[in-house]
């Protein structure tokens, strides 16, 4: 029998998939790309419709009291690392885009003395 919540992770992991399919087609994703997130979404469709699948690992060896407190602590782990991860794109980006304003900056000046 499945509960409202689950329902409403199957909407939301079928939606994820369509919107990779669309960014795929957009050719915005590479067939890599695209290739992960399908596979990360189909199996969050699993995770979502079979949570019982994973009692034995999470409740035996990794010592959880409940299957969701596993996955709130995965939640937040992933979450420190993407922002992690965007955080240094971010600053690569950021140490770019400087560079390019200041030589643009530089040729200006350089060009306005001739």
């Amino acid at each position: 029998m499945l509960l409202g919540i689950q329902i409403l992770g199957i909407f939301i992991g079928a939606f994820m998939l369509y919107l990779t399919f669309l960014h795929k087609k957009r050719r915005e994703f590479t067939i890599n790309e695209a290739g992960f997130w399908t596979v990360f979404w189909a199996g969050f469709i699993f995770i979502v419709i079979f949570p019982h699948f994973f009692d034995f690992i999470i409740k035996d060896v990794l010592d959880f009291s409940r299957t969701l407190d596993f996955f709130i602590v995965a939640g937040f782990l992933f979450l420190t690392g993407a922002i992690f991860y965007m955080y240094t794109v971010l600053r690569k980006t950021q140490k770019k885009i400087e560079g390019i304003v200041r030589k643009v900056a530089i040729d200006k000046a350089y060009k306005k003395e001739k």
